[in-house]
């Protein structure tokens, strides 16, 4: 008989915190090459415009709400998935066949897409934020008061703008980790960030795609190299801290 250890449900959601620490920089330099109505700047430019105008620190803006993103987006995720694959596993059958985790990962990404979605607004938001003129500036103070006043100020509906695109690119990112899932999720991702970051120009997804199809094709693809750059550290440095967890703080089997 030999003894290990297994992951708890909320594992997923800290390991991802963890790595979030260390790609947030790309996630912000991300946001604002997708809010350029035209293509001003390349990923270096912005990065040195931002450090250039608010500081060094500034490229940390929304850090609050990207940590309570991902203890929303993905510990839900994580917690369907690998609690589902676990159950379906039990009773001495293995694991479970390809195409059920394919299926349990598009469940999962999907809802924590959905779930997640009102911490990703007020993310999107914080990190735009400093390219805005001072006088525009939302100015959350961290990612609860954000969500707060967006309740309070624009509605319960608009503190799911966005969801769509969040839950549709959650899927695919779960289904697809990696650069692939990049490229196919980019233009959900565009969407996702331009309806999050609206001050009431769009009525909705359909016009948000045409408004953004008139710039080009190109367009649906804007911050595609940080997207890029970041989504293989943060899925390794995920796993990595996820492995830490389960291997220091895991529940003991017996096998």
């Amino acid at each position: 008989m030999a003894e290990q250890r297994v992951s708890r449900w909320y594992f997923g959601g800290l390991a991802s915190c963890g790595a979030a620490c260390c790609t947030h920089p790309l996630d912000l330099l991300k946001v604002h090459l997708q809010t350029q109505q035209e293509v001003k700047m390349r990923m270096m430019g912005m990065a040195m415009r931002v450090i250039r105008t608010d500081g060094f620190l500034a490229l940390y803006n929304g850090l609050s709400a990207s940590l309570c993103r991902q203890m929303t987006y993905s510990l839900t995720r994580f917690a369907i998935y690998e609690t589902a694959r676990d159950r379906l596993g039990q009773g001495g059958q293995g694991p479970p066949p390809f195409y059920q985790k394919v299926l349990l990962g598009a469940v999962g990404g999907f809802t924590g897409g959905f779930v997640g979605t009102p911490a990703d607004m007020v993310n999107v938001r914080m990190q735009n934020d400093v390219k805005q003129p001072p006088a525009l500036r939302r100015n959350y103070s961290h990612a609860l008061d954000g969500m707060y006043r967006v309740l309070r100020e624009e509605g319960l509906k608009k503190l799911f703008s966005g969801a769509t695109m969040a839950s549709s690119r959650g899927a695919l990112v779960t289904i697809g980790q990696g650069g692939c899932a990049t490229f196919l999720c980019q233009p959900l991702d565009v969407l996702k960030t331009r309806l999050m970051n609206s001050q009431g120009e769009y009525r909705g997804v359909a016009h948000c795609a045409m408004e953004t199809a008139k710039l080009g094709p190109l367009a649906f693809y804007k911050g595609f190299v940080p997207a890029a750059i970041r989504l293989i550290p943060h899925t390794v440095l995920t796993f990595v801290f996820l492995e830490q967890l389960r291997k220091y703080f895991g529940i003991k089997v017996i096998t």
